[in-house]
């Protein structure tokens, strides 16, 4: 049966550069050509300001191919909207980090699973694939 996911930042970084780190289901899920998988815009804000830091060095060659990489992993870009940055401003919890908010506002809202190896994401109570 065909799912659509969303990937974590950490699951895009590794299925894109290092995907011996990504678990034997998220590699089913993500590999299926049946399932759509879905990369939120805030992914590409993240790695971006990450990489700027100097906390991503190994971020550059996905910056600079960073909508061939998708076209290749034939992943649909989701955007960020008001939708979701009220909800993720609205949770009732101390996790403070934006963009982990982010991806769990758009897993809730769009009904979509994310794929993901950070279990403190469950506060969230979104489902989680690892």
């Amino acid at each position: 049966m065909a799912i659509s996911v969303l990937l974590d930042t950490h699951a895009l970084l590794w299925t894109l550069v290092e995907p011996g780190k990504l678990s034997p289901i998220a590699v089913e899920v993500i590999e299926d050509p049946q399932n759509t998988v879905v990369v939120s815009s805030a992914s590409a804000w993240e790695i971006a300001i990450k990489y700027q830091l100097g906390r991503l060095p190994e971020a550059r060659s996905v910056i600079d191919g960073y909508h061939r990489h998708l076209r290749v992993l034939r992943a649909v870009e989701l955007a960020m909207n008001s939708e979701h940055a009220i909800r993720a401003g609205s949770f009732d919890t101390e996790h403070r980090d934006p963009f982990d908010r982010m991806l769990a506002a758009q897993s809730l809202v769009e009904g979509l699973p994310l794929v993901s190896k950070d279990s403190l994401l469950r506060q969230f109570d979104i489902t989680l694939i690892w």
